[in-house]
């Protein structure tokens, strides 16, 4: 594997997919469940201290996945997409189910978080690497053809440091500042992050399709508990994704000013198939939540709405719960 290679499946995988369908869901947890033990404090992530096997210490939210599944199915059965993938985690304590979550997709520019952590990880290994400087010298735009192009990008002869890269790369999903990134990263620290999660590594001969939602809650997993990177890096890489300018998925369903770490990722092929993806955490207070979304349809505008209105139910049912297990004052 060489850096090389990876980079050449990145930008391949910014322009240009199909499989198979199924229905696995992940059954309730039982009333016994495991009692993480966290440190608070931070803005973005909660350390994971202890994890016991416990009952009654926390109510969790109830599982509403019969509720989520009539929900997708609705959806497709509006033509809107043909393929539908859900992955919701409670943070709190864990209780998580999954629709169609073994289904496999493109993940296009969702792969632009573990560069992300890759990146992080380098810093953590050499201090002062987020200050370091590049320029773009050889410039071929990676942006054209996007269905959502990023607002900003970087400009041609500009010079720009690691921190500011990842910024461009994270907020504004810009490909160009992802291509420079990549060539700038040592193969070994891309490599150590998917093989540490067990996933494959891409390459030039990888499948379009590759990976699942839950592979892709994988990484925000990992952040949130700070459990890869240091505390720093990973509240630093979460930061970035609460930037993010993507706002007509997962952040369409939520209520105005609600903090959502996510990452999007779109791809269009010639024979104008679409996939459009959100994956990322709500911040609902007292109850933050992991919620990845994964489609597959005719067109991109059309999946937008599908993983905003996917968004919007899972945000009312947690609404719902958490409000009724306030105590009346």
């Amino acid at each position: 594997m060489t850096i090389k290679n990876i980079l050449a499946y990145l930008i391949i995988a910014s322009l240009t997919f199909a499989v198979g369908y199924g229905l696995r869901p992940q059954p309730a947890p039982s009333s016994q469940s495991a009692q993480e033990i966290r440190e608070h404090g931070h803005s973005f992530t909660s350390p994971l201290l202890e994890c016991d096997q416990s009952e009654g210490v926390y109510r969790e939210l109830r599982p509403f996945l019969d509720r989520m599944k009539k929900t997708v199915e609705r959806e497709l059965a509006t033509g809107a997409a043909t393929h539908v993938s859900v992955y919701y985690r409670d943070l709190n304590n864990g209780p998580w189910f999954g629709i169609h979550e073994e289904e496999r997709f493109s993940p296009a520019s969702l792969l632009k978080v573990p560069i992300l952590i890759s990146v992080l990880k380098k810093a953590e290994i050499e201090p002062g690497t987020l200050e370091k400087s590049l320029t773009v010298t050889q410039f071929t735009d990676d942006n054209v053809g996007t269905l959502y192009p990023p607002e900003r990008t970087v400009a041609q002869g500009q010079t720009y440091t690691i921190d500011q890269l990842l910024h461009f790369m994270i907020t504004f999903s810009d490909n160009n500042a992802k291509d420079l990134l990549v060539q700038a990263l040592d193969a070994k620290i891309v490599e150590s992050v998917f093989n540490d999660l067990g996933i494959r590594v891409p390459d030039a001969t990888t499948p379009q399709d590759f990976m699942t939602v839950k592979d892709n809650a994988g990484f925000f997993r990992i952040l949130y508990n700070a459990t890869y990177l240091s505390r720093e890096m990973s509240e630093r890489a979460l930061a970035y994704l609460a930037t993010s300018q993507f706002t007509v998925g997962l952040v369409a369903g939520v209520p105005a000013g609600m903090v959502v770490s996510h990452k999007f990722g779109q791809r269009t092929l010639p024979d104008h198939a679409a996939q459009l993806h959100d994956c990322g955490i709500v911040y609902y207070p007292g109850h933050p939540y992991l919620l990845c979304v994964m489609t597959r349809g005719k067109t991109g505008t059309a999946l937008a709405p599908v993983i905003r209105d996917i968004s919007k139910q899972v945000y009312e049912e947690v609404d719902a719960q958490a409000r009724a297990q306030t105590p009346n004052p």
